[in-house]
């Protein structure tokens, strides 16, 4: 994993923001190791702690996405509901291929337009207390 002088993640930036919306923006030309996914849903779930909300994952600039890493975000978080965004063919076929091979834990999503994508997560359930 990455950090930069303070310590601080510097694969992914993560937010929660007023519309109750968890923001995973991963840094342009990352390759997303198990050890990154464990990091970000670690955060995912830290950040929501008992509440579910909706995620919008900006994936565009990825560059590669381990299978470890494709196999943790196949796992439960504190996401209600994903959807990814990409911006490229490419980023659209690697999202289909991870949808089409891993059972995913909630309604998730490709997108090339962000505003499309947050109207999608905003049919969602209001954030709730998880099960």
């Amino acid at each position: 994993m990455n950090a930069d002088a303070d310590g601080q993640d510097a694969l992914f930036n993560l937010v929660l923001d007023d519309g109750g919306i968890l923001r995973l923006i991963w840094a342009r030309g990352a390759s997303i190791t198990e050890a990154d996914a464990e990091a970000a849903m670690a955060k995912v779930n830290a950040l929501s702690g008992t509440s579910r909300h909706p995620m919008l994952v900006d994936m565009a600039t990825t560059a590669d996405v381990s299978r470890g890493a494709r196999a943790v975000f196949g796992r439960p978080c504190q996401a209600s509901r994903i959807a990814l965004l990409g911006s490229s063919p490419v980023d659209r076929v690697l999202a289909n291929f991870f949808l089409g091979i891993h059972k995913v834990p909630c309604p998730t999503k490709f997108f090339t337009s962000e505003p499309d994508a947050l109207a999608w997560l905003s049919v969602a359930p209001t954030p709730s207390s998880a099960p």
